[in-house]
């Protein structure tokens, strides 16, 4: 589906504190923050759900977040826009992020509303361009892309077949959007939210951090009880994504405060925003370290999934692989872009990458 459809590498939560007992049922929602709603659509995967937010705004709502474009969710959204929502109208659209969970229902719900659709510059045309790929054969950059990872013929053929299908799951995009920067101000009714970018998960996610209710809305950048997918592409080979990751948490934990009330894409609301920015920098560099002794004998990409993920990643399950496969490329480019290691491609085009002697 897209990469935020399951996160590989399971991370543990210890220490974080969750205020809230319940979920939102379907359907209905949750204050989380004098006028912050949250709310829940379903997601036909392991992981099983994406948190989309209502921020109050005059005499309507913004939404943040939107699910997917599923045959149900017109419905779904009529339900909330009805029930919690007030049958009051919604004012804007803010998504975080491309991926299909969460700006899958933007242009939906901005063509209803005849509202404006707010992202970051890289997010809009990384979705319009993901969009596109709907009826496209697959590129041949893709299927290098692939095969020099080490997949095989079948695996490479299943990728074919797939290619387009889940840009399917995103409703068309307004034709002009509003731009979020970073470090930008909103004015989002009564109250002040900052724009706060993070890098890896995606191009240019925009997070929303509001000080006078402490409230970071995190998207997928920081989550409670996984970890991001922190992939690479086909569209950009080379990218060093692990290092971005790496660079923003530490970046948010920065400019965020260590008792802000963190507002996540998957899993629960929490507290513990600093102390789970340290967990997941030492997981990733935990892996990284388990690399470079694995990289003592030369290894392609798909060799070093059993150093990396806990459990088995197998080619029957597609999407994982495929999750793997650029999760994996993103740890081998950040010894790549740091020197720390080579690669070489063999006679049938398959890189394969040791540590520098």
């Amino acid at each position: 589906m897209n990469s935020d459809e399951s996160t590989i590498r399971l991370a543990a939560s210890g220490g974080l504190h969750y205020p809230f007992d319940a979920v939102p049922a379907s359907g209905e929602a949750i204050e989380v923050a004098p006028g912050v709603l949250w709310m829940r659509l379903p997601l036909p995967a392991s992981l099983d759900h994406v948190n989309v937010w209502a921020l109050e705004d005059g005499d309507g709502w913004a939404i943040v977040d939107t699910g997917l474009f599923m045959p149900d969710a017109p419905s779904r959204w009529g339900a909330l826009l009805a029930g919690p929502l007030g049958s009051r109208r919604i004012t804007r659209v803010f998504a975080t992020h491309h991926h299909a969970d969460h700006a899958g229902m933007a242009g939906w719900l901005a063509r209803r509303f005849d509202c404006e659709l707010w992202m970051t510059r890289a997010e809009y045309l990384t979705c319009r361009a993901f969009v596109a790929e709907q009826g496209r054969e697959a590129p041949q950059d893709a299927i290098r892309f692939y095969r020099r990872a080490g997949w095989r013929r079948d695996t490479i053929e299943q990728y074919r077949s797939r290619f387009g299908i889940a840009a399917g799951m995103v409703f068309p995009l307004p034709d002009s959007f509003r731009r979020m920067e970073d470090r930008q101000t909103l004015d989002i009714g009564k109250r002040r939210w900052r724009v706060t970018v993070g890098l890896g998960h995606s191009p240019e996610h925009a997070c929303l951090y509001c000080p006078e209710l402490n409230v970071l809305i995190s998207g997928d950048h920081v989550l409670p009880r996984i970890s991001s997918n922190v992939s690479v592409h086909p569209v950009e080979p080379s990218a060093n994504p692990l290092g971005e990751w790496l660079a923003s948490l530490s970046r948010f934990a920065r400019t965020v405060p260590a008792n802000a009330l963190v507002l996540p894409s998957h899993n629960e609301p929490f507290h513990g925003l600093h102390e789970r920015i340290e967990r997941l920098d030492a997981a990733a560099r935990r892996g990284l370290g388990k690399l470079r002794d694995r990289l003592a004998e030369p290894r392609r990409a798909v060799d070093v999934f059993g150093t990396l993920f806990a459990g088995a990643v197998e080619e029957a399950r597609f999407s994982r692989y495929t999750l793997a496969t650029g999760e994996a490329l993103a740890y081998l480019n950040y010894l790549l872009a740091n020197g720390e290691a080579t690669s070489q491609a063999d006679d049938d085009g398959v890189l394969w990458y040791r540590m520098r002697a």
